[in-house]
């Protein structure tokens, strides 16, 4: 504003809105410039995209068909990382109510491509912006989630692989890495036998020992345990199914008038500079 040359060429108002509050988020997909939109060849089959959601843990699962073009799509490797998604999802209790059952004699393919939320934390107030005849619209945003491809039924196959290399039919495996916070265990020396004496009897008295960092010996740390119990109640939450409309379509038109203000009402701030200064972290 101090740069003589920079000229001001106008003055917007600013028209505030909750119309469509909570339900507005920031949703970060890995598709650069391209819009979130189903193949076209998958369009032309009649598949489009699904969406579901597991409200109490906020995860956000949005299910895109696969281009299946032959040049680029290989058919019986779809079989087997299919049924290597099936198992994972009987495992892990995933499965959608009504979905994911195939038919009677059909196998399971590979013919979707998931991206599962992460929710991101929001410091201070994010806002949508939108300038419409010469005036700005404001809107909260209330939840923030980037969205990645989910390959865990690669874990899945690749444990299925080990055990038949191994020639094992269970379904036993290396179980989970160990606690990166939890103290080595003492390597345990042989003891020679040494002959039967008189026997004595010894009272023992076991006590709970927690270090400084809040961990205790022998067992999981506090912030494993936790880790735990989150992903435990993730997966014992079941999914609900949502309708996902495009850009393309009239529904998602209609809540995009649904961000715009439509009161006149004049909104007074009751904040002075000072407040505001004071609230700002890190001035």
């Amino acid at each position: 504003m101090d740069d003589p040359g920079d000229e001001l060429i106008s003055v917007l108002p600013i028209h505030y809105s909750m119309g469509q509050f909570p339900n507005i988020h920031i949703h970060q997909f890995p598709l650069l410039t391209r819009p979130l939109q189903a193949p076209p060849s998958a369009t032309l089959s009649g598949k489009r995209i699904t969406a579901r959601i597991k409200p109490q843990v906020r995860r956000l699962e949005v299910h895109v068909p696969a281009d299946t073009r032959p040049e680029v799509w290989n058919v019986e490797r779809t079989k087997e990382l299919g049924a290597a998604r099936a198992e994972d999802d009987r495992e892990k209790n995933q499965e959608s109510k009504g979905k994911g059952k195939e038919r009677e004699g059909e196998e399971p393919r590979l013919s979707e491509i998931r991206m599962q939320s992460e929710e991101i934390p929001q410091k201070g107030t994010y806002m949508l912006g939108i300038v419409r005849d010469g005036q700005l619209h404001l809107h909260p945003i209330s939840q923030t989630h980037q969205f990645r491809p989910t390959l865990t039924y690669l874990d899945m196959l690749s444990r299925k692989n080990k055990r038949s290399r191994a020639g094992d039919d269970s379904d036993s495996d290396d179980g989970p890495p160990p606690d990166p916070d939890e103290p080595a265990p003492m390597p345990v020396a042989k003891k020679e036998r040494k002959p039967v004496g008189e026997s004595r009897e010894v009272q023992v008295t076991a006590r709970k020992m927690e270090d400084k960092g809040g961990q205790m010996q022998g067992g999981l740390s506090v912030v494993r345990r936790e880790m735990l119990q989150a992903i435990r109640a993730e997966e014992d939450e079941e999914w609900e199914d949502l309708q996902f409309y495009d850009v393309t379509t009239n529904e998602s038109a209609e809540s995009f008038e649904g961000v715009f203000c439509q009161s006149r009402e004049l909104l007074e701030c009751t904040t002075d500079i000072t407040t505001f200064l004071k609230e700002i972290q890190g001035l």
